[in-house]
């Protein structure tokens, strides 16, 4: 479904469709299958019940592009109460969070003096705070901020994408280091020349990565990955190789978005793996959404038949 799926991420950034969307009088209700509400009091609520059924969580403050300092700090401020309450509520969560949420469009030194206050709190609570990678323009960036933060932080993990070509010599460098790795396939439209334009390269490339994750990563030096899929056929390749190599289920986890194969979840739990749900939540839920519309025609079809119900 490319066609489909470029519309949806056309619609993302498009000014005129997300003003008439977060207006349609359903469009609140039709999201809270992917995001876990607009507040935080709402989002904790969620966290209880996942954690209640054995699933561990990472939260995603949702927003994305600020505009000005005050507007990168207010976000910070955002996930410095969001840790606050993963404290004080006792649950079992971690959290994401954008380079350009915190500042990066404007200054790499405000984005870099956000992220040391929320790796400071998170550290304090003893929790990881994963830099999620936005389009291939910041992946160079992100990659420097990340490794900037990991001489002073060992609670900073970082996201790869599999559709891009670089990743195979980045993911190398970040085996090296010993970085907490989250292994995702990549949800936005990129040009042929820095990804792969077909499915099946993509998913490909996505059980090489991972394959030369578990190669090269003994337990000496901490690294830890996230096969954050909903592609049974990738988490099945997983759990096939890590069985017959004998990896140690404590060097990786598996992840999936709140909403997204609810039974999956639960059925790796059972099978004694550790699984995490990426819960977003907040009032900058549209761009969030629309790529979650892109990447899999059961979503559009979901939304269809909740418009009509």
């Amino acid at each position: 479904m490319p066609i489909l799926r470029d519309l949806f991420l056309a619609m993302s950034t498009n000014s005129v469709i997300r003003n008439f969307v977060i207006h349609f009088p359903l469009s609140r209700r039709v999201t809270r299958r992917f995001v876990a509400g607009e507040t935080l009091d709402e989002a904790i609520a969620v966290v209880k019940k996942l954690n209640k059924e054995g699933l561990l969580v990472t939260f995603d403050q949702l927003g994305e592009s600020v505009t000005n300092a005050a507007e990168a700090r207010q976000a910070k401020d955002g996930y410095l109460r969001a840790l606050d309450a993963i404290a004080a509520n006792k649950v079992k969560s971690q959290v994401s969070l954008k380079l350009t949420q915190m500042g990066l469009d404007l200054s790499t030194d405000l984005c870099l003096d956000n992220l040391r206050q929320v790796l400071r709190k998170a550290k304090e609570i003893g929790t990881l705070v994963t830099i999620d990678m936005e389009d291939s323009k910041y992946t160079q960036v992100t990659l420097n901020v990340f490794k900037t933060l990991r001489e002073e932080f060992d609670n900073v993990g970082i996201v790869l994408q599999s559709y891009l070509y670089r990743s195979e010599e980045d993911m190398k460098a970040l085996i090296a280091l010993g970085a907490n790795v989250r292994l995702c396939k990549g949800a936005y439209k990129e040009p042929a020349t820095v990804a792969f334009p077909k499915k099946a390269n993509v998913d490909a490339n996505y059980l090489k990565l991972a394959q030369i994750f578990f190669e090269t990563n003994g337990n000496s030096n901490g690294a830890y990955l996230d096969v954050a899929s909903h592609d049974e056929k990738m988490i099945n390749w997983v759990k096939g190789y890590t069985t017959a190599h004998q990896v140690n289920r404590n060097r990786f986890e598996f992840q999936m978005l709140y909403g997204i194969r609810s039974d999956l979840h639960r059925r790796l739990v059972a099978e004694g793996y550790t699984m995490r749900v990426y819960v977003p939540y907040g009032t900058h839920w549209y761009p969030y959404f629309m790529r979650r519309l892109a990447e899999r025609p059961a979503n559009v079809i979901f939304l269809i038949s909740n418009l009509f119900r």
